[in-house]
């Protein structure tokens, strides 16, 4: 058992945490207030090869392992929880594109996409499935040399800022239910494609949308893998993610309790240090316990991946666990700081809003609790 990273994992630690509090960690208020996050900033991250690092070096990327991606994406969300996005969505569909495209169309798109010149999505949530996924009614007809698409994806993160979207529709029956799913890759500017975007309470810089797809032409060669195995591709991609996810969440809660331990060593009140006040240190010193266990949670699950073990229940737990001790966490920090806590001066409002999403996007707490069991239960 080796609890340590590499001293290359730690090279890239040290130069993305400089990075991450250099150039992402003021501009975080910013980008909220601006909606939507630079292209300038997304083509530096490439440039800096922290997009789709585990991707093959023949699609663009570096042949990192999951347990460096995990890494990349902890220390980039210590200074903007939202601009984590980028990476995650770079590996998650990049995993899919590679795996499922032809080389072709793997090598044209994800040089942009891990290079930061192109920004990927993935669609799949429909307005009348939410945590039912198999549930899909955007259809795709064949016709002729290729598929036409109808319908509608909701919710989708960075809906009005992507450049192309893996796009689950349904190609066989709704009674087929997951089997008659396949995945699809559309670049935005398709004629057909139109856009909204909702007025969330957090997540502002990233936003979520719905997709609206009218008559829409997909060439054949756009398919990703075989017609009717795009739910179990999308679902093999969420075990990956979803350890991402957890680890994006945390750094955010450990930034705060930095933060706030900081804090307590210069705050005075009553002739001593706030950190002489055993009712504001123990709540923090029980989160600093959570987060730390949280966290090797984490790397676990991106470790049997490199490893090629099942981690199923071992993403779940990723996925419900991270985002709601991120946010009791924060919360906690918040209420640490008394009332300049609660000013917008200080990051804990927003940080706070942001990490609440994650309770409900890419797959809710019950959902999670659901797959930890059916893991769990004698088969």
């Amino acid at each position: 058992m080796n609890f340590g990273f590499n001293e290359h994992q730690t090279a890239i630690r040290d130069s993305v945490a400089r990075f991450s509090a250099d150039v992402l960690m003021p501009g975080y208020r910013r980008r909220e207030r601006e909606g939507c996050i630079e292209r300038s900033l997304i083509e530096q991250m490439g440039g800096m090869g922290l997009l789709g690092g585990e991707l093959p070096e023949a699609f663009g990327g570096s042949g990192l392992d999951c347990v460096t991606a995990g890494i990349i994406i902890e220390e980039i969300s210590r200074g903007d929880f939202n601009v984590g996005y980028i990476p995650l969505l770079a590996s998650l569909n990049g995993q899919i594109i590679a795996q499922h495209a032809a080389p072709e169309l793997a090598r044209e798109w994800l040089g942009e996409i891990t290079a930061g010149r192109k920004v990927v999505c993935i669609a799949l949530t429909e307005p009348s499935g939410g945590s039912d996924a198999a549930n899909l009614r955007l259809k795709a007809e064949h016709n002729g040399d290729g598929y036409i698409l109808n319908g509608e994806k909701t919710s989708i993160s960075m809906a009005d800022q992507a450049d192309v979207a893996v796009v689950f529709a349904r190609t066989g029956t709704q009674e087929s239910r997951a089997n008659g799913i396949s995945a699809f890759l559309v670049p935005m500017d398709s004629p057909g494609i139109s856009t909204t975007r909702f007025d969330d309470a957090g997540q502002r810089c990233i936003g979520r949308g719905s997709i609206f797809f009218d008559n829409v032409r997909v060439p054949a060669s756009h398919r990703l893998g075989d017609e009717g195995q795009g739910f179990k591709q999308v679902m093999q991609g969420f075990d990956y993610s979803r350890a991402l996810i957890g680890l994006q969440c945390l750094a955010t809660a450990q930034q705060s309790l930095d933060e706030t331990w900081q804090w307590l060593t210069e705050r005075d009140a009553f002739g001593q240090k706030l950190s002489a006040f055993q009712g504001l240190t123990h709540p923090l010193a029980e989160y600093q316990t959570y987060v730390q266990a949280a966290r090797l949670q984490c790397y676990y699950a991106l470790w049997l991946k490199d490893s090629g073990q099942r981690h199923n229940a071992e993403a779940a737990m990723n996925k419900w666990w991270g985002p709601k001790l991120a946010f009791d966490v924060v919360k906690q920090c918040m209420l640490a700081h008394g009332h300049t806590g609660w000013g917008e001066d200080l990051p804990f409002s927003q940080r706070m809003r942001d990490v609440l999403g994650l309770q409900i996007g890419d797959g809710t707490a019950q959902i999670m609790k659901n797959i930890i069991a059916r893991e769990c239960l004698p088969r």
